[in-house]
C-alpha cells in the first residue's frame, strides 16, 4: 500500500509540472525554454506545494527574477490560488564538501514577498556561477571587458578604406542592441584595424554606459573556456555567463571552424543574447559568405545586421595613420620618410605601425635623427622585394586601371583633360622607372614624339610641387606600380 502510494505522488508532481512545461514553453522563446526549464527536475508535490530541483543559485535566482510571473500563474492553475514553489538547489561545486541539496520554501503567490526575501542557505558560503575569466563573483560589475585602452575611436584613422565599418562601429557604440547593425560583422585582412574598431566600441559603452557589462574575448579564449566548461561538467554556468554580457564581442570568428560543439553552443549563446535586445560584434578574416567549416544556421544569422568590410589602407590613409603615430610619439619625422614607409609598407597597419617603431628604435639606439635612408634601410628589411618587371605597358595599364579608363582612352588622341593628364602621368612613370627613351616611351603611348613625352614629365613635376591632392594620387599609383 506505501509502495503505491509513493507511486501515484511521484506521477502526480511530474505531471504536475509536465503540465507546467505546456504552457510555459507556448509563452517564452525555444533557446530561452531550453536554457532555463529543461535543466529543472520536479521532485515531489505535497498539498499545495511543489518541489523543483534546480542546478545552480544563480539560476534560482534568474527565475525568480525574469520568471516568476509566468511560473505563479502556471502554477496556481494546477495547485489553486494558495499554490507555492520549494526549490532544492543542487549544485555539483568540487570546491564544496557538503553536497547535499540547500532547500527553500518560497510562496509564488505573492510577486512583492518572493522578490524581498532573502535567500538563506545556512552557513554555508554562497556558490557562484563559474566565471571563465576568473573573476571573483557573479556581479556584472565583477566582469573585466577584456578591453585595451589603446584601441579607441580617438586612436583610429578614417579611410575611404574603412569609412563604413568606422560609422557603423560609432553607430553600434551610441546605442547598442538597439540598431540594425545586430550582429555588426567587421570582415577583412589581418591587421586592418577589425579589432580596433570592435574594442572601440566596447570601450565607448563602458565610457557612456557603465552599467552595460561589455566583454571581448578572442574565438580561440572562447573554444578554451568551453572545452575546459566540458571538462568539468559546468557547460551549464559557461552558458550564464555568456547569456549576462550585454556587448559581447567575439574577435576571429573564423576560428570556429570544424568545432561543431563550440558552434552550437555559442548557436544558443547568440540567439538568446539576440532575442534578449543584446549587442553582438564579431570579426572574421572573411565575410560571412566565404567562411568555409561553420554551420549554415550560423553563418545565416552572422547576416542578419551588417557585414562591414575593412580594406588595405590607401596612400592617404597611410600617411594618415603614420602622422598621428609620430604625433603622439612626438618624434619629429620629415615628409619625404613619411611618404616612403607609405609607399612600400602597403599590406596592413599593423606593419605600417611596426616599420616606425622599428625606425625609431634604431635612432635611439645609434643616438642618430632619423633620415631618409636610415628610413630606406629599415624598410628594405621589413617589406619583401618581389622582382616584377616594370614596363611601359604595366604603367599605362596601371594608371588606367587607377582612373578607371580603358588602354583605347590612353592610347587616342583625344584632348580630354583628364585623359591627357593621365597619359603625361604614364609618360612620366616611364621615364623613371623604365630604361626606355623618350622615342620609345612616346611611341607606345599615344603615338607621341620625345618632345611631348619631356612637356608630359615636367608638368607632372610642377603638379606635384603645388598641388597637394595631385601629388597623393601620384603617390598611390607609384606605390601600386612597386609593390
Amino acid at each position: 500500500m506505501h509502495q503505491k502510494k509513493s507511486k501515484e505522488m511521484n506521477t502526480n508532481h511530474t505531471q504536475i509540472w509536465n503540465n507546467c512545461l505546456r504552457v510555459i514553453k507556448d509563452n517564452i522563446p525555444q533557446i530561452s525554454y531550453e536554457t532555463w526549464f529543461m535543466p529543472i527536475v520536479p521532485v515531489k508535490v505535497e498539498l499545495d506545494v511543489l518541489s523543483i530541483q534546480v542546478p545552480s543559485l544563480f539560476f534560482y535566482e534568474y527565475l525568480e527574477e525574469q520568471y516568476i510571473d509566468l511560473l505563479s500563474k502556471t502554477l496556481r492553475k494546477e495547485l489553486g490560488p494558495k499554490a507555492k514553489l520549494e526549490y532544492s538547489v543542487v549544485m555539483d561545486n568540487t570546491h564544496l564538501d557538503n553536497k547535499q541539496p540547500y532547500t527553500l520554501n518560497i510562496p509564488t503567490s505573492n510577486k512583492g514577498d518572493l522578490r524581498n526575501r532573502p535567500f538563506n542557505v545556512g552557513n554555508q558560503e554562497k556558490p557562484t556561477v563559474c566565471n571563465p575569466f576568473v573573476i571573483p563573483g557573479i556581479k556584472k560589475l565583477n566582469i573585466d571587458p577584456q578591453l585595451n585602452s589603446e584601441y579607441s575611436f580617438d586612436n583610429f584613422v578614417e579611410g575611404e578604406c574603412n569609412r563604413l565599418a568606422r560609422s557603423a562601429s560609432l553607430a553600434v557604440a551610441k546605442n547598442p542592441g538597439k540598431t540594425a547593425f545586430n550582429p555588426l560583422f567587421l570582415y577583412g585582412n589581418s591587421g586592418l584595424g577589425k579589432t580596433h574598431l570592435a574594442q572601440s566600441i566596447g570601450i565607448e559603452v563602458k565610457k557612456t554606459r557603465p552599467e552595460k557589462t561589455v566583454l571581448y574575448v578572442n574565438a580561440n579564449k572562447f573554444q578554451t573556456q568551453y572545452t575546459e566548461a566540458t571538462r568539468n561538467n559546468t557547460v551549464n554556468d559557461f552558458l550564464i555567463f555568456y547569456q549576462m554580457i550585454d556587448v559581447l564581442i567575439i574577435d576571429d570568428v573564423q576560428e570556429f571552424a570544424g568545432k561543431i560543439k563550440t558552434q552550437n553552443t555559442f548557436f544558443h549563446i547568440f540567439n538568446h543574447l539576440h532575442q534578449t535586445g543584446k549587442q553582438l560584434i564579431l570579426t572574421s578574416d572573411k565575410a560571412p559568405v566565404e567562411l568555409v567549416g561553420l554551420e549554415e544556421r550560423l553563418l545565416s544569422r552572422f547576416k542578419w545586421g551588417l557585414s562591414a568590410d575593412v580594406q588595405m589602407p590607401d596612400f592617404e590613409t597611410r600617411v594618415a595613420i603614420l602622422k598621428q603615430k609620430i604625433y603622439n610619439d612626438g618624434i619629429e619625422v620629415t615628409d619625404d620618410v613619411v611618404y616612403y614607409i607609405a609607399n612600400n609598407v602597403v599590406n596592413n597597419v599593423r606593419e605600417l605601425e611596426g616599420a616606425l617603431i622599428s625606425l625609431l628604435a634604431q635612432a635611439t639606439l645609434n643616438k642618430k635623427e632619423i633620415s631618409f635612408d636610415m628610413a630606406k634601410a629599415i624598410v628594405d628589411k621589413l617589406v619583401k622585394k618581389v622582382t616584377r618587371e616594370i614596363s611601359v605597358e604595366m604603367i599605362s595599364q596601371t594608371v588606367c586601371d587607377y582612373f578607371g579608363l580603358q588602354i583605347s582612352d590612353l592610347l587616342s588622341k583625344t584632348r580630354k583633360r583628364e585623359i591627357v593628364q593621365a597619359r603625361q602621368i604614364a609618360m612620366f612613370f616611364s621615364k623613371s622607372l623604365t630604361n626606355s627613351s623618350l622615342s620609345a616611351i612616346g611611341a607606345k603611348i599615344g603615338q607621341k614624339d620625345h618632345a611631348t613625352v619631356l612637356h608630359s614629365c615636367k608638368a607632372i613635376n610642377n603638379l606635384i610641387e603645388t598641388d597637394k591632392e595631385f601629388k597623393n594620387q601620384v603617390r598611390e599609383i607609384e606605390a601600386q606600380l612597386k609593390s
